[in-house]
């Protein structure tokens, strides 16, 4: 049986801005129905603190130490909390709503898209599962005590041994999935936790103190020197096997480009939409 066709795209280190702006281009595409289901690779020049679409920044994020590390920052379309993108590879999925096998319900199509994690992982030799919360970790995720992304993991991301390895979010909008998320290739916990604000000094502490027992990078798990390009072969494998997909290099118009810096300008490269909250 011939398999589906998806297109691959590979941006290689981007602005956050473009980042954003490229994802909403794709799903926009996708859902004209110009282009075909899309998984992207990623990653971020300067390192960038991105949001989630609902945070609130006056009551989460440490603007001024944001600004002294020199960090790029952006409000992500999809929700969840603050990820600090450093080390890291970031991937995203743009995929209608009504594709053959993806279910209705959110939390299960993160488990199918993000089976191609789960299978990435294992190509790596990473014993990668995904994580079921409990009932104190679900309260966790409705109620979190931080800011933090990496705090604590969320339904079918990939965990080992129980902590947190990549973090994914979603929206959908025009009838298109856009799942997009981190994947840890290492983790600088003081830094991460120094832009993030606590309602206490003794909190903060214990974020930074425990973040490890929630959350581990590649580079922790293996004695082997994995590089990012070695994580795009492996990931973009995980993906064609667990979606039972072809991956072909998709090349962006000129009309289509024009799309995305359009995006760019209006939406993510714009203090009204980065603040707004």
């Amino acid at each position: 049986m011939t398999k589906a066709v998806w297109h691959y795209v590979d941006s290689g280190k981007c602005t956050p801005s473009f980042n954003m702006a490229l994802d909403e281009a794709l799903l926009d595409l996708h859902s004209r129905g110009e282009i075909g289901p899309v998984l992207r690779f990623y990653e971020w020049s300067p390192a960038t603190l991105s949001i989630g679409y609902f945070q609130r920044i006056e009551k989460d994020i440490d603007m001024e130490k944001v600004k002294e590390l020199e960090l790029g920052f952006v409000r992500r379309p999809t929700g969840g909390r603050g990820v600090l993108h450093e080390h890291e590879l970031t991937y995203s999925v743009i995929v209608s709503e009504h594709y053959k096998g993806m279910p209705e319900s959110v939390t299960e199509a993160y488990r199918v898209i993000s089976g191609g994690l789960l299978q990435g992982f294992r190509n790596l030799g990473l014993q990668a599962e995904f994580s079921i919360p409990d009932k104190d970790v679900t309260d966790q995720l409705r109620n979190p005590k931080s800011g933090v992304c990496f705090d604590a993991p969320s339904w079918y991301e990939l965990v080992v041994e129980g902590k947190k390895v990549a973090g994914s979010a979603q929206t959908r909008q025009k009838g298109v999935i856009l799942q997009h998320g981190a994947i840890l290739m290492s983790l600088d916990v003081d830094k991460l936790t120094s832009i993030f604000k606590y309602s206490s000094p003794e909190l903060k502490e214990r974020v930074r103190r425990t973040l490890p027992d929630r959350a581990i990078a590649i580079d922790r798990l293996t004695d082997r020197d994995i590089t990012v390009d070695e994580c795009k072969v492996a990931f973009s494998l995980g993906f064609e096997k667990a979606l039972d997909i072809s991956l072909e290099p998709l090349e962006l118009t000129e009309e289509q480009m024009a799309l995305v810096r359009q995006i760019e300008n209006e939406k993510y490269a714009n203090d009204d939409w980065n603040y707004k909250k």
